[in-house]
């Protein structure tokens, strides 16, 4: 260790002082503690003192030390950095009004529902039903979505020839897609005032992109629907892009929403029949008013169906919308689409040309007030249509199995009055069905009130009995504990007695047997 200044040079012709910038001696930078050391090394007819090896390594030792302290402490400042940019980026993905108050002792049950998520515990619906209904903190919003997404597969699994294919999202990442020019074009109209997404090809934007070209590739039918950017959206602002494919994937497959994009639109032409018939049947003169003006749900519902409301409402409304889809599935588009034709009928009573209306429909209806909005969700929460939705599909695949079977193709001469006595005719068919389906729909429901009468007096009944058994043992043993106190020419009349408690009805049926 006893080398001269020149020795201790760099290859590269820098001497040592240039590697000891951060020495714990260090006094100014100018004056490096180990070129002092060994300048009084040299100079020791100055000092009177020599530096020993030890010394010189202990110095060197000490500033490597404090070399790999700052390296450490730059680590960690980067990762404070990416932490802060986090932050940021969250903040700006939740910037949206909430639809209600999520109170403190809601915000801590949802901290221990949380906990079983990763273990897939089942819990009870009945109690997730109620917490969700007092409300969903922002913060946690898209944990708890996955959380509803376990409970649901924990209870349904899919057959295996439903199940998407088994290929991870960085897989697809790599790969190409054909829908590539139509995911581009959409994505400025996706959220295009929202800041996560409103900047050119921006962090949002890219996400989005990623998002949507690897689900193209997953779900080879329906590749890439325009209304699919908005769902998918609404997604990345509460997760990773990885955590929001998962739950597309179980939007799509597990609570069936494919179905609705599929290229025939077979589905969505299913879902505005089941609309029209719930106006129909609960709206009556509103149902009446719209198909006077030739206004049908297709005009004004397929947005709200494709989108699941996210390109017309409130993100605040919207997010509340998918906490009840991810517990409820696909008939809570239904319960939201009636509540707010309900809430507005008289309004748009009063607008008497198709012009109006439909503008009404697309521009006033989506204008919601904060107090409107928590009235639709809670109204939403209380509405059960599933019967209703399921009676509406049969009834329409039965009408077109009868159009298909009643009217055949016609000539080009064909009259176009008997198009117009066919039409008549099967609309006729059509109210008359709608009438006995409802009677048997009343009767469905007589019944079933009947039998859960009957199940509540026969559990009742059980009840009694057993009540009653326990006592006739308890008096059994009383009297035994009685015989033995008894003189022996009473146990004669007691053993009678006996046999009279015991002969009852029940023993008998009993010996039979």
């Amino acid at each position: 260790m006893n080398k001269s200044p020149s020795k201790m040079q760099h290859p590269d012709g820098h001497d040592g002082s240039e590697l000891l910038p951060l020495s714990p001696l260090a006094p100014p930078l100018e004056e490096d503690p180990l070129v002092l050391v060994l300048q009084n090394e040299d100079g020791s007819d100055k000092t009177g003192e020599r530096k020993n090896s030890e010394e010189l390594q202990s110095l060197w030792r000490k500033a490597i030390h404090q070399q790999i302290l700052l390296l450490r402490m730059e680590k960690e400042n980067q990762k404070l950095e990416a932490s802060r940019d986090e932050l940021q980026s969250r903040k700006i993905k939740l910037d949206y009004d909430e639809v209600g108050t999520c109170q403190k002792d809601v915000i801590n049950v949802w901290d221990k529902k949380l906990l079983n998520c990763r273990a897939k515990i089942r819990c009870d619906m009945e109690d997730i039903h109620s917490t969700l209904k007092e409300g969903v903190p922002k913060s946690r919003r898209g944990e708890i979505w996955q959380f509803l997404a376990v409970q649901h597969r924990v209870r349904h699994r899919l057959p295996n020839k439903q199940q998407p294919p088994d290929i991870s999202y960085k897989e697809l990442l790599k790969q190409l897609t054909a829908q590539q020019h139509a995911i581009l074009v959409d994505l400025g109209r996706t959220f295009p005032t929202h800041p996560y997404f409103s900047a050119h090809l921006g962090a949002g934007q890219l996400s989005l992109f990623n998002l949507l070209k690897a689900y193209s590739l997953l779900d080879k039918e329906v590749g890439y629907c325009q209304g699919i950017s908005f769902v998918a959206g609404v997604l990345l602002l509460h997760m990773s892009e990885e955590q929001a494919f998962e739950m597309l994937k179980f939007l799509m497959y597990d609570l069936g929403f494919r179905k609705q994009y599929r290229p025939d639109m077979m589905s969505l032409q299913i879902q505005m029949y089941q609309l029209s018939r719930l106006l129909h049947d609960y709206h009556r003169d509103l149902y009446n008013h719209l198909e006077e003006n030739e206004i049908s749900p297709s005009l004004y519902a397929a947005p709200w169906f494709l989108t699941l409301f996210a390109s017309q409402f409130p993100l605040g409304f919207v997010a509340r919308v998918f906490d009840i889809i991810f517990l409820q599935g696909t008939e809570v588009i239904f319960k939201v689409a009636l509540s707010l034709l309900s809430s507005q009928e008289t309004s748009i009573m009063g607008c008497e040309s198709f012009e109006n209306i439909v503008d009404f429909l697309k521009t006033t209806i989506p204008d919601m007030t904060q107090p409107q909005m928590e009235k639709i969700i809670t109204q939403v929460f209380e509405m059960d249509i599933s019967k209703q939705l399921h009676a509406y599909e049969v009834e329409y695949h039965v009408l077109q199995d009868e159009l298909q079977e009643n009217v055949n193709p016609c000539d080009e001469g064909e009259p176009l009055e008997k198009l117009e006595r066919v039409n008549s005719h099967l609309k006729r068919q059509n109210m008359d069905l709608l009438e006995k389906l409802q009677v048997a729909h009343a009767k469905i429901q007589n019944l079933e009130s009947s039998l859960e009468t009957i199940l509540t007096r026969e559990n009742k009944m059980k009840t009694l009995i057993q009540t009653l058994e326990q006592e006739k043992i308890t008096y059994q043993k009383t009297l035994e504990q009685m015989m033995k106190y008894l003189p022996a020419e009473a146990l004669s009349d007691c053993e009678l007695l006996l046999k009279e408690v015991n002969c009852n009805p029940n023993n008998k049926i009993k010996n039979k047997e």
